[in-house]
């Protein structure tokens, strides 16, 4: 149901006893939607004006180029970066 600002200021009981039977009430002033009235307890999914969800599977880039082997060839690309070992800011490695 939509209504006017002007409506809900004359007839505020009316709508409210509609709201309370489970009518969501569209409030619209100079013909923009500008709030909604809804039984308490009945919630929509928030609408977000920016994505939310940046792992979205539909978002999984596909790479077509590079190595193909990288996976088998970790160790060989880590090495020289301490193989998981803690290093002192000097590089040395502690222990």
């Amino acid at each position: 149901m939509e209504t006017t600002v002007q409506e809900l200021n004359r007839h505020t009981g009316q709508i409210l006893a509609r709201v309370e039977a489970g009518t969501s009430v569209t409030i619209i002033e100079n013909g923009t939607p500008i709030a909604v009235i809804r039984p308490y307890g009945e919630e929509e999914a928030p609408v977000y004006a920016f994505r939310t969800d940046p792992m979205d599977h539909d978002d999984v880039p596909t790479f077509t180029s590079g190595d193909p082997d990288f996976s088998e060839r970790t160790d060989e690309y880590l090495a020289g970066f301490g193989n998981g070992q803690p290093t002192s800011s000097s590089g040395s490695r502690l222990k």
